[in-house]
């Protein structure tokens, strides 16, 4: 059976066809000329039909400013175009390998793999139990795309999908193909680049499409996967829980982002929950046209019986209405009920749900009188949909995580106390964690929390956020905000401080309640190689140990990969990470505390990216507990989640790997290394991470920085509400972690993703090792793997062409210090990692290297322009558009920003 009509070579060509088309007639045909000849000029040079890339430089440089403009745009809209393709591509692929059978990474691949060991169904039950995926969605501004030009191309891609998968007649072909050329024309004609910074509504409001638009209508698929595998591979009936939580940071992280006010937390919370209520109500609505069935032809029993009595009770109108209209008819009465009660959760009347879990229940008891009325079928298709829908949802869409930073509550803190004569800023951490202890377990509050005379804005603005909290968690309820993360967590006092300010509130109330996950953020090393000192205090700490208690003894710990490698370079920062991941695993372990390790990854390789199923694989089997938590960030959630069966498709990788890996940290606890492994990475790390300091450290290395990528245009991009820089001051420290990973990637010098491997790896070498341990170390273990082909992927991003041309902008005595340094550092990476690999080409995967070798012939032309437009030190407002549109025309071409 041929499910396409398509192939991505045609999608591309006559995409490519299209927008020339619509660049000549909506421009000129000399613009078409000028930007086919840079194409094709830039291809030659790409092929090695041409030596030098001098014709795309003297067409470049012959370009008036409006025309640099069309250029810019031309390029810039292409690569929009084509990665709707390579996304129809990718749907291809999923949708065959399943007709096939042969979808690598699948939920019936993982299940085929568990029963093929010798699992049987209480092990693989037990297993399910244990899993839980909590998907996190961030505000941080890595999406450069405008949310206009992002609904322009959701239309291109389905008109994309109906001509790959629909069977047209010619006519409807041709309205289609009409349609996508008014789309393609629009697209042209609407400003890519944004005129104003987004606020922080605009990206909740973003976070909120992917939540209600795509994964809503997904999850329940995944479900069925997995259940339909399962019933294949096993006679038993195995019980599968809840396996997908999603949560939000949009609206909620307050870290460095001052537009993050409890009224705008409190809008989120509100316009969440008025969204996902009004889905239930349609899908009950829908349930209420299937459920037709005569109380003459079915049976009823006691559970569902009582439950419908109940609720008629609770609404005796809406209940006599019900049997007005469906006199005969159980289910349908029961159903506009539930419908009735849904819209009253955030309601003054009486008869809403007050939990999620009572409707759940109701759900459960109409599942489970169709079953005993010999109607399973109706309750495959109808009801357990809605019944994942729900436990996974609730009745706030995503639960919302806060966050700020530490030094924040500390100030609250010791300000509060200075009132009363305490000085709790001169404390030490010691004398801190007992003044603390001590006041949280007394029952009388210690500060007025309504209070804020004397106090600085900042500290106002924190305790006003604990008060707010606890009338959100009594509106909303505790699912809808009940985590608090600490960025910067580098002593066990800053935990401390957040569970004090919550216990001043109500929200914390020892020894039996506490209504939040505190959650350190380890990101420093100083905080990392501390998780001992920090976590076992905590542990043996009195007042914590009760609230730990109280959250069912879990401890959710999140590790800052991003600041991490900006701190001490790609290789020693994800080996310390590992490390410290071990570590934390045998601190609960040895206290007796469930952990959930909360990763906080970026989009780009440098900052945790990658396939996330290979990340799960590739964890330690002692941290492998089943529930894991990692951020989701700006493009990579456009590229997982704006396509349902892509993101369908993402969610069952992530199954399949925590199911595997699960069941693999059940059958071998604790992951051996072999010594000789461990010794490499032992020598290897130091040397890195000096070597990578050292580079930092350079006098002059934040001028080569400033002048040699595009920092000061991303800086002002308007791409997120937050500032790109924690302070005025300039330096790699105070950078985020986003904006420089984001210049080195515009400038093909991706170094936060490779610089200082081959220094460190040639120190092992040179300290006697060889490199048949450094691949034997590839080939079987899988840490080391996706490192490895990590940094290839980085490596084969990166051009030293296109990053001359970048460096040539720097002065002179920089570019011959710092340029040459960074050449020779990449030539020796490439030349390990290919032996390491014992490959021919950096990349293990020929779609990877065929999408490169469509996309470098484009990229190139938008950093020539860009190159000469840094290169002026006066630009006209129409240059100064262009420029910004260059970095929003690479981050496209490379897929990738921060």
């Amino acid at each position: 059976m041929t499910l396409h009509a398509r192939e991505i070579n045609q999608d591309v060509r006559e995409l490519g066809e299209l927008l020339g088309d619509v660049l000549e007639a909506q421009s000129s045909t000399e613009a078409f000329e000028i930007v086919e000849r840079t194409r094709k000029s830039s291809i030659e040079y790409r092929r090695g039909d041409a030596e030098t890339r001098e014709d795309v430089g003297r067409t470049l440089d012959r370009l008036n400013p409006e025309m640099q403009d069309i250029v810019a745009r031309a390029f810039t809209t292409y690569f929009e175009l084509i990665n709707l393709a390579e996304e129809r591509e990718r749907v291809r692929e999923t949708r065959e390998g399943s007709q096939e059978g042969i979808l690598a990474d699948s939920v019936e691949e993982a299940v085929d793999m568990l029963a093929e060991r010798g699992a049987d169904a209480a092990e693989l039950e037990a297993v399910l139990d244990d899993v839980l995926i909590e998907p996190t969605f961030t505000a941080h501004p890595t999406e450069a795309r405008r949310k206009t030009v992002k609904a322009k191309l959701r239309s291109v891609a389905q008109d994309l999908e109906i001509l790959d998968e629909r069977r047209l007649t010619d006519r409807e072909e041709e309205h289609v193909e009409r349609d996508l050329a008014a789309e393609v024309t629009s697209l042209w004609q609407t400003p890519q680049v944004r005129e104003r910074r987004p606020e922080v509504t605009d990206e909740a409001l973003n976070i909120q499409w992917y939540l209600e638009n795509v994964l809503f209508e997904v999850i329940d698929g995944v479900y069925d996967e997995l259940e339909r595998a399962i019933e294949e591979r096993y006679d038993e009936d195995i019980d599968v829980p809840k396996l997908y939580e999603f949560r939000s940071w949009a609206g909620s992280d307050r870290d460095g982002n001052p537009f993050v006010t409890p009224e705008v937390t409190e809008e989120t919370l509100e316009r969440q929950r008025d969204t996902i209520l009004p889905l239930y109500r349609n899908k009950l609505k829908e349930l209420s046209g299937v459920l037709s069935q005569d109380a003459s032809n079915i049976t009823t029993d006691a559970t569902f019986d009582e439950r419908l009595g109940e609720h008629k009770e609770r609404l005796p109108g809406i209940a006599s209405e019900a049997e007005e209209r469906y006199p005969d008819e159980p289910y349908r009465q029961k159903l506009k009920l539930m419908r009735e009660s849904v819209l009253r959760v955030s309601d003054v009347r009486q008869g809403g749900y007050d939990h999620p879990n009572d409707l759940l229940k109701d759900l459960r008891s109409i599942a489970e009188s169709l079953r005993a009325n010999n109607a399973e079928v109706v309750a495959q298709s109808h009801v357990d949909p809605l019944i994942r829908k729900v436990d996974t949802f609730g009745f706030s869409l995503a639960g919302l995580d806060l966050r700020d930073h530490r030094k924040m509550h500390t100030d609250a803190i010791a300000e509060s106390m200075d009132r009363q004569g305490i000085d709790y800023a001169g404390m030490d951490e010691d004398e801190r964690v007992e003044f603390l202890t001590e006041a949280i377990l007394q029952d009388d509050p210690v500060i007025d929390m309504e209070d804020a005379t004397g106090l600085s804005d900042d500290s106002t603005r924190v305790l006003r956020r604990f008060r707010k909290t606890a009338d959100w968690q009594n509106e909303f309820g505790v699912d809808a905000i009940d985590t608090y993360a600490i960025s910067w967590c580098e002593e066990p006092s800053h935990v401390l401080e957040v569970l004090f300010l919550a216990d001043q509130v109500g929200i914390v109330d020892l020894p039996g309640y506490c209504g939040l996950d505190i959650v350190p953020l380890l990101e420093s090393e100083y905080a990392l190689s501390g998780a001992r000192r920090i976590m076992g205090t905590l542990f043996e700490n009195e007042a914590y140990e009760m609230a730990l208690n109280a959250r069912n003894g879990v401890q959710e710990i999140m590790l800052g990969y991003s600041d991490s490698n900006k701190e001490n370079g790609f290789l020693a920062a994800n080996w310390s990470l590992y490390n410290n991941q071990k570590r934390l695993a045998d601190i609960t372990s040895d206290f007796d505390v469930d952990m959930r390790l909360f990763h906080g990854r970026g989009g780009s390789i440098s900052r945790g990216g990658g396939p996330m199923n290979d990340a799960m694989l590739a964890l330690p089997n002692e941290t492998v507990t089943g529930q894991i938590k990692f951020t989701e960030q700006g493009e990579a959630i456009a590229e997982k989640y704006a396509n349902h069966d892509i993101a369908e498709r993402n969610l069952e990788q992530m199954l399949n790997a925590q199911v595997r890996a699960r069941h693999n940290a059940m059958e071998d606890p604790v992951e051996e290394i072999p010594e000789e492994w461990r010794e490499a990475m032992e020598k290897s790390a130091p040397a890195a991470r000096e070597e990578y300091q050292d580079l930092l450290g350079t006098d002059g290395f934040v001028d080569y920085f400033e002048q040699a990528t595009p920092i000061t245009v991303i800086e002002n991009l308007n791409m997120g509400s937050r500032p790109a820089s924690r302070s005025e001051d300039r330096s790699v420290d105070d950078l985020r972690a986003i904006p420089w990973v984001f210049s080195w990637t515009q400038a093909r010098c991706i170094i936060p993703g490779w610089y200082s491997i081959a220094t460190g790896l040639n120190a092992y070498l040179e300290d006697g090792g060889d490199v048949e341990t450094l691949q034997e170390m590839y080939d079987e273990w899988p840490f080391f793997r996706t490192k490895i082909d990590n940094a290839s992927l980085a490596l084969a991003r990166t051009d030293f062409d296109i990053a001359e041309e970048y460096a040539d902008l720097a002065d002179d005595d920089l570019r011959e210090r710092i340029f040459p340094r960074l050449k020779s550092e990449y030539d020796e990476t490439v030349d390990l990692v290919l032996r390491i690999t014992e490959r021919d080409g950096l990349l293990s995967r020929e779609w990877l290297e065929e999408n490169l070798e469509r996309r470098n012939p484009y990229v190139d032309p938008l950093n020539l322009l860009q190159v000469r437009l840094l290169a002026q030190s006066h630009l006209t407002e129409t240059e100064k558009r262009t420029l910004r549109l260059t970095v929003q025309g690479i981050a496209a071409g490379m897929k990738n920003t921060g």
